[in-house]
Protein backbone atom coordinates (compact mmCIF):
# COMPACT_ATOMS: atom_id res chain seq x y z
CA UNK A 1 0.00 0.00 0.00
CA UNK A 2 1.20 2.88 -0.92
CA UNK A 3 1.72 5.89 1.67
CA UNK A 4 -0.42 9.44 0.43
CA UNK A 5 2.03 11.46 2.06
CA UNK A 6 5.65 10.19 0.52
CA UNK A 7 4.59 7.10 -1.34
CA UNK A 8 6.56 4.81 0.21
CA UNK A 9 5.35 1.58 -0.26
CA UNK A 10 5.86 -0.33 2.93
CA UNK A 11 3.56 0.35 6.05
CA UNK A 12 1.95 -1.78 9.10
CA UNK A 13 -1.87 -2.19 10.26
CA UNK A 14 -2.42 -0.79 13.01
CA UNK A 15 -6.73 -1.52 13.47
CA UNK A 16 -9.01 -3.26 11.47
CA UNK A 17 -12.14 -3.45 11.39
CA UNK A 18 -15.71 -4.47 9.48
CA UNK A 19 -17.19 -1.36 7.75
CA UNK A 20 -20.06 -1.03 5.45
CA UNK A 21 -22.27 -4.08 6.75
CA UNK A 22 -19.32 -6.17 6.71
CA UNK A 23 -18.93 -5.57 2.63
CA UNK A 24 -15.36 -3.57 3.00
CA UNK A 25 -12.98 -4.12 6.37
CA UNK A 26 -11.36 -1.01 7.30
CA UNK A 27 -7.75 -0.67 8.06
CA UNK A 28 -5.76 1.85 9.91
CA UNK A 29 -2.11 1.43 8.76
CA UNK A 30 1.02 3.62 9.55
CA UNK A 31 3.76 4.38 7.09
CA UNK A 32 7.11 2.71 7.60
CA UNK A 33 9.09 5.90 5.94
CA UNK A 34 7.59 8.95 7.57
CA UNK A 35 4.93 7.33 10.13
CA UNK A 36 1.99 8.66 8.51
CA UNK A 37 -1.36 7.22 9.24
CA UNK A 38 -3.95 7.07 6.79
CA UNK A 39 -7.01 4.43 6.19
CA UNK A 40 -7.68 2.21 3.61
CA UNK A 41 -10.60 0.09 2.45
CA UNK A 42 -10.93 -3.27 0.73
CA UNK A 43 -14.25 -4.76 -0.30
CA UNK A 44 -14.84 -7.91 -2.27
CA UNK A 45 -14.07 -7.14 -6.08
CA UNK A 46 -17.71 -7.41 -8.22
CA UNK A 47 -18.54 -8.38 -11.80
CA UNK A 48 -17.87 -4.35 -12.93
CA UNK A 49 -21.35 -2.36 -13.95
CA UNK A 50 -21.62 -0.99 -17.17
CA UNK A 51 -23.74 2.45 -17.47
CA UNK A 52 -25.14 3.25 -20.34
CA UNK A 53 -25.09 7.35 -20.55
CA UNK A 54 -28.06 9.41 -22.22
CA UNK A 55 -25.57 9.68 -25.53
CA UNK A 56 -25.28 6.19 -25.82
CA UNK A 57 -21.37 6.01 -24.04
CA UNK A 58 -20.90 3.63 -21.39
CA UNK A 59 -18.84 3.60 -18.66
CA UNK A 60 -17.69 1.65 -15.28
CA UNK A 61 -20.40 2.87 -12.50
CA UNK A 62 -18.32 4.79 -10.02
CA UNK A 63 -20.00 5.13 -6.90
CA UNK A 64 -17.41 7.50 -5.53
CA UNK A 65 -19.20 9.86 -8.72
CA UNK A 66 -23.14 8.97 -7.22
CA UNK A 67 -22.49 10.15 -3.62
CA UNK A 68 -21.07 13.31 -4.58
CA UNK A 69 -24.25 14.14 -6.54
CA UNK A 70 -25.97 13.25 -3.79
CA UNK A 71 -23.71 15.44 -1.59
CA UNK A 72 -24.28 17.90 -3.61
CA UNK A 73 -28.26 17.91 -3.88
CA UNK A 74 -28.30 17.46 -0.04
CA UNK A 75 -26.36 20.52 0.83
CA UNK A 76 -27.47 22.03 3.98
CA UNK A 77 -30.52 19.88 3.99
CA UNK A 78 -29.32 18.27 7.18
CA UNK A 79 -28.90 14.26 5.80
CA UNK A 80 -26.02 12.82 7.44
CA UNK A 81 -23.46 11.78 5.04
CA UNK A 82 -23.56 8.57 6.94
CA UNK A 83 -27.07 8.33 5.70
CA UNK A 84 -26.07 9.19 1.57
CA UNK A 85 -23.67 6.55 1.91
CA UNK A 86 -26.20 3.79 3.18
CA UNK A 87 -28.12 4.76 -0.20
CA UNK A 88 -25.27 4.32 -2.56
CA UNK A 89 -24.68 1.36 -0.40
CA UNK A 90 -28.05 -0.16 -1.48
CA UNK A 91 -28.33 0.98 -4.84
CA UNK A 92 -24.73 -0.72 -5.46
CA UNK A 93 -26.54 -3.83 -3.67
CA UNK A 94 -29.46 -3.65 -6.11
CA UNK A 95 -27.38 -3.10 -9.33
CA UNK A 96 -24.84 -6.34 -8.58
CA UNK A 97 -27.94 -8.24 -7.80
CA UNK A 98 -29.35 -8.30 -11.14
CA UNK A 99 -28.46 -10.35 -13.80
CA UNK A 100 -27.32 -7.82 -16.57
CA UNK A 101 -24.27 -6.08 -16.03
CA UNK A 102 -25.66 -3.16 -17.78
CA UNK A 103 -27.70 -0.22 -16.64
CA UNK A 104 -29.16 2.77 -17.90
CA UNK A 105 -27.94 6.28 -16.14
CA UNK A 106 -31.65 6.70 -16.01
CA UNK A 107 -32.85 4.08 -13.94
CA UNK A 108 -30.10 4.80 -12.12
CA UNK A 109 -31.81 8.47 -11.81
CA UNK A 110 -34.92 6.96 -10.96
CA UNK A 111 -33.60 4.88 -7.95
CA UNK A 112 -31.99 7.74 -6.27
CA UNK A 113 -34.89 9.91 -6.67
CA UNK A 114 -37.43 7.18 -5.12
CA UNK A 115 -34.59 7.20 -2.30
CA UNK A 116 -34.81 11.07 -2.13
CA UNK A 117 -38.58 11.24 -2.05
CA UNK A 118 -38.89 9.83 1.43
CA UNK A 119 -35.55 11.82 2.70
CA UNK A 120 -35.97 15.05 1.44
CA UNK A 121 -38.43 17.01 -0.85
CA UNK A 122 -35.86 19.55 -1.45
CA UNK A 123 -32.63 17.38 -1.91
CA UNK A 124 -34.98 15.66 -4.44
CA UNK A 125 -35.72 18.73 -6.48
CA UNK A 126 -32.17 19.25 -6.75
CA UNK A 127 -31.12 15.88 -7.88
CA UNK A 128 -34.10 15.73 -10.23
CA UNK A 129 -33.46 19.37 -11.77
CA UNK A 130 -29.74 18.13 -12.66
CA UNK A 131 -30.39 14.71 -13.49
CA UNK A 132 -33.37 15.43 -15.43
CA UNK A 133 -32.12 18.49 -16.94
CA UNK A 134 -34.64 20.79 -16.37
CA UNK A 135 -34.88 24.13 -18.72
CA UNK A 136 -37.74 25.90 -17.39
CA UNK A 137 -39.77 26.87 -14.37
CA UNK A 138 -42.64 24.84 -15.35
CA UNK A 139 -39.92 21.89 -15.11
CA UNK A 140 -39.65 22.35 -11.48
CA UNK A 141 -43.49 23.14 -10.96
CA UNK A 142 -44.59 20.00 -12.25
CA UNK A 143 -41.80 18.43 -9.62
CA UNK A 144 -42.92 20.20 -7.03
CA UNK A 145 -46.51 19.52 -7.51
CA UNK A 146 -45.94 16.03 -7.65
CA UNK A 147 -43.99 16.47 -3.84
CA UNK A 148 -47.47 18.15 -2.93
CA UNK A 149 -49.72 15.83 -4.68
CA UNK A 150 -47.54 13.02 -3.06
CA UNK A 151 -47.71 11.80 -6.56
CA UNK A 152 -45.41 9.35 -8.41
CA UNK A 153 -42.63 11.00 -9.89
CA UNK A 154 -41.51 9.97 -13.31
CA UNK A 155 -40.17 11.01 -16.70
CA UNK A 156 -37.04 12.77 -17.71
CA UNK A 157 -36.33 15.56 -19.77
CA UNK A 158 -38.12 18.61 -19.98
CA UNK A 159 -41.62 17.16 -19.41
CA UNK A 160 -42.45 15.46 -16.15
CA UNK A 161 -45.54 13.54 -16.03
CA UNK A 162 -47.19 13.44 -12.68
CA UNK A 163 -49.39 9.99 -12.12
CA UNK A 164 -51.52 9.91 -8.81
Amino acid sequence: MQCPSCQHTDSRVLESRSADSGRSVRRRRECLHCEFRFTTYERVETVPITVVKRNGTREAFNRSKLLHGLIRACEKTGLEPSRLEAVVDELELQLQGRSGREVGSGEIGELVLQQLAGMSDVAYVRFASVYRQFQSVSDFVATLEGLKTGGERRGSGKHLAVVG
